[in-house]
C-alpha cells in the first residue's frame, strides 16, 4: 500500500488547472449538437441569465469574478456590515422570530398572541389602527404579555402617536423599567405617503419627537421604521426597493439631526423593514447590500465608524407579491425558502407570513406553520449557527456587489428629485414602478416567471379556501400588486361561470397517435388551459380525422387543441382541425410550433398555435371571450 506524504499538498496539484476556455469549448459543444454553433464567450452568454435592474447571472463564477478590493465585504459586525451587523451573528440566540398579528378583535387577538410566544415567537409586530387591533384594545392584545421579554414592534399608520403613547403608558402601568423596554414604535410617515398618497401634516414632526424621546429615555426602542413594503407590493425590483429604503433612511438622518439627534443617535432609531422572496440568492444579496449601503451613508454622514452605529437594523417579511390565493398550500414552501435566505442574509428579525395570508386572516394552523418554519431552519437545520454562510461565494459576493451598484445608482436618482418624498409627490416612484412592473407582468403572462399551483399544474378541482376577510389596507397611493393577479381574474370568470352553470368552460385535447407522442403537448396545453380555469376534456386518449367530430361533440367543449408530434401534425393535424371546424369548435388551436406546414393548418381551420414562452394570459383570455364567458 502506497502511503502519501502528509505534506499538505493538494492531490490536485499533480493536475493541470482547467482554463474558462477549455469549459467554454466544452459548453460550445454541447450547443451545438442542439443546433446552436456558438463560440466560446457567446456559449457561456447562452447560458446566463438576465435579471431586473440590468443585471446578470452566469452559468460560472471564479475568482476573477469577484468585486474588486474596494468592495471587500470586511468582517461580520464591523462596516461594511455585509457579513452581518454583529461580530456573532445569529449564532447565540438565532434571529427574531416576529409574528404578525392584525385581529381586529382585542380578545381574539390576545389567544393568538399568547399562543404564539408560547410556541417559539420571540416578538410580535402588530397591526394597530383602521388596518387591525384598535388603539384601544392594546392592553387587551398584550394581556400576560412579558413586556420586559417580548419586544414589540408597532405597525399603525398615521396612528403611530397615539399607539406608541399606549404602549409606552403599558411599560409604566406594568412597572416595565425604561431600560428594558425592547422593540420598535413605526413611525413610518413616508410609508404612509407611499400608500395613501396623502402626507399627514404633522405626522414627521411627532415621530421625530417620539425618537427624540427614546434616545433620551428607551434605550431598547427605535422609533422609527423605513417599510420598504410599500414598494415592494407596488412592483418595485429589488435595486428599486433597496433605493426607496435608502433615500426614506436618508431623509430621516437629516430630520433627526436637524431635531437635535447626532448621527449616531439618529442611526439607533431607525429599522428598515424588506421583502424576502423564494429568490433565494437575490434575497441574501439583498440584506447584504443593503447594509453595505447605509454603512457608506453613516460614514459619509459622519457617523462614528468605531460605534456600530453604521450596521442597519434589518426586519425581512416574506414577500406579499408571491404569495398565491388559489393552492395557497405551495405558500408553505415559498415562505420556506423566502425566511432561509433571509436568515442566511443576516436579517435581524425575521417574519414568516401564513399560507394564507392573500386569503384574509390567517387560522391557527396557518400561524403554527409559520412559526415554525423558523423553528425548524433554526432548531434542526442549525441555519443560524454559520456567520453569514454565503460569504465568500463568488456568485453571492459579486451579485451583492451588483446589486448595491444598480440601488446606489436609483437612490441618487431619488436624491437629485429632492428625496424620497418629492419622488413620491411629483409620480417619479409611481412610473418608474409601474414600468418594471409591466415588464414583469410579462415574463408572468409568457410563464417565464412560473407561478406553481397558478400559471403551472393548477388543481381546478381544488376547492377554495376561505377565510375571514382582513381589515383592508389603505389605498390611494401606490398600487398593490400580486404576481397571480392576471390569472386568479381568468380563474374567477370560470368560477362564475361554473356558479351559474354548473360546469366550467371546456376545452377537448385532441391528441394524435400514441401516448408517447402526444403525451408531452398534452400536458402542455392541459396546464396552459387549467391556468384560465378551462377544463380539459381529454376522452378519448387518442383520435383521428374519422372519430375527432364525434369525440369533440361528446365532450361538451367549445374550443379544441391539437396535441401530437410533428411528425404525426405532418400526417393527420390538417384533417383533425377540418373536422374540429366542421363540428362547430369555435377556436382550434395546435400545441407547438408550425413551421414549414403554417400555412396548411392555417387554411384546415387551426385558428392559432400555443407554443412555450406564449402570451398564455392573451390566450386564455381570448378563448374565454370567445366562450361568451364573462
Amino acid at each position: 500500500m502506497t502511503v502519501l506524504p502528509d505534506d499538505g499538498l493538494s492531490l490536485a496539484s499533480e493536475f493541470p488547472d482547467a482554463t474558462r476556455e477549455q469549459w467554454q469549448s466544452l459548453v460550445a459543444g454541447v450547443l451545438r449538437k442542439s443546433g446552436r454553433d456558438l463560440p466560446g464567450p457567446a456559449a457561456e452568454d447562452a447560458l446566463s441569465t438576465t435579471l431586473q435592474d440590468g443585471l446578470t447571472t452566469r452559468p460560472l463564477y471564479t475568482a476573477d469574478d469577484a468585486p474588486g478590493d474596494t468592495a471587500h465585504p470586511g468582517y461580520p459586525g464591523f462596516a461594511p456590515f455585509i457579513r452581518g451587523g454583529r461580530p456573532e451573528g445569529a449564532v447565540v440566540s438565532g434571529w427574531d422570530v416576529r409574528q404578525r398579528h392584525s385581529l381586529p378583535d382585542p380578545v381574539r387577538a390576545n389567544e393568538a398572541v399568547l399562543s404564539d410566544l408560547e410556541n417559539g415567537v420571540t416578538s410580535l409586530w402588530l397591526s394597530v389602527g383602521s388596518t387591525g387591533i384598535p388603539v384601544s384594545g392594546l392592553a387587551t392584545v398584550l394581556d400576560g404579555v412579558y413586556l420586559d421579554l417580548a419586544p414589540i414592534a408597532l405597525d399603525a399608520g398615521a396612528e403611530f402617536g397615539p399607539a406608541a403613547r399606549e404602549l409606552l403608558k403599558l411599560y409604566e402601568e406594568r412597572g416595565v423599567a425604561r431600560d428594558a423596554a425592547r422593540g420598535t414604535l413605526g413611525a413610518d410617515p413616508v410609508g404612509e405617503l407611499a400608500r395613501t398618497g396623502r402626507e399627514v401634516t404633522g405626522l414627521m414632526e411627532e415621530a421625530a419627537e417620539l425618537a427624540a424621546l427614546c434616545d433620551r429615555e428607551y434605550p431598547g426602542l427605535r422609533a422609527i421604521t423605513v417599510d420598504a413594503l410599500p414598494y415592494h407590493e407596488g412592483g418595485a425590483s429589488d435595486a428599486q426597493e433597496l433605493g426607496c429604503a435608502l433615500a426614506t433612511g436618508v431623509g430621516w438622518l437629516r430630520d433627526l439631526t436637524a431635531a437635535g439627534l447626532t448621527v449616531e443617535a439618529a442611526c439607533e432609531q431607525i429599522e428598515f423593514r424588506y421583502a424576502a422572496t423564494a429568490d433565494q440568492f437575490l434575497t441574501i444579496a439583498k440584506l447584504r447590500a443593503a447594509r453595505r449601503l447605509w454603512a457608506r451613508v453613516a460614514e459619509v454622514c459622519g457617523a462614528d465608524a468605531g460605534s456600530g452605529t453604521g450596521a442597519q437594523r434589518q426586519h425581512a417579511v416574506t414577500s406579499p407579491v408571491m404569495m398565491t390565493r388559489r393552492d395557497p398550500w405551495v405558500n408553505m414552501l415559498r415562505t420556506t425558502v423566502a425566511s432561509l435566505a433571509a436568515g442566511v442574509g443576516g436579517a435581524d428579525a425575521v417574519t414568516v407570513l401564513p399560507f394564507d395570508h392573500a386569503l384574509g386572516l390567517p387560522d391557527a394552523f396557518a400561524r403554527r406553520i409559520a412559526r415554525n418554519t423558523s423553528t425548524i431552519l433554526l432548531e434542526e437545520s442549525h441555519l443560524g449557527r454559520v456567520i453569514d454562510p454565503a460569504g465568500g461565494s463568488w456568485y453571492v459576493e459579486r451579485l451583492t456587489d451588483d446589486l448595491a451598484h444598480a440601488a446606489w445608482a436609483w437612490f441618487q436618482e431619488i436624491e437629485r428629485a429632492g428625496g424620497q418624498r418629492a419622488a413620491l409627490h411629483d409620480g417619479l416612484i409611481a412610473e418608474r414602478l409601474a414600468a418594471t412592473w409591466r415588464e414583469r407582468s410579462g415574463r408572468l403572462a409568457k410563464r417565464r416567471e412560473p407561478i406553481t399551483g397558478v400559471s403551472e399544474f393548477p388543481q381546478l378541482s381544488q376547492p377554495p379556501v376561505e377565510r375571514a376577510p382582513a381589515p383592508a389596507p389603505p389605498g390611494g397611493g401606490l398600487p398593490v400588486v400580486r404576481r397571480d393577479e392576471a390569472y386568479e381574474t381568468l380563474r374567477a370568470r370560470s368560477d362564475a361561470h361554473l356558479a351559474a352553470t354548473g360546469a366550467r368552460p371546456r376545452v377537448f385535447l385532441a391528441a394524435l397517435g400514441p401516448a408517447a407522442a402526444h403525451t408531452a403537448r398534452a400536458t402542455f396545453a392541459t396546464s396552459l388551459f387549467q391556468a384560465g380555469g378551462i377544463e380539459p376534456v381529454h376522452d378519448p386518449v387518442t383520435v383521428d380525422a374519422e372519430t375527432a367530430a364525434d369525440a369533440f361533440t361528446r365532450s361538451g367543449a367549445a374550443v379544441a387543441c391539437i396535441c401530437s408530434s410533428d411528425a404525426l401534425y405532418a400526417e393527420g393535424a390538417a384533417p383533425v382541425a377540418a373536422a374540429l371546424k366542421a363540428a362547430g369548435a369555435l377556436q382550434v388551436f395546435l400545441a407547438g410550433r408550425p413551421g414549414e406546414q403554417r400555412e396548411t393548418y392555417v387554411r384546415a381551420g387551426v385558428d392559432e398555435f400555443v407554443v412555450a414562452g406564449g402570451d398564455a394570459i392573451a390566450v386564455l383570455t381570448s378563448v374565454l371571450d370567445r366562450m361568451g364567458v364573462a
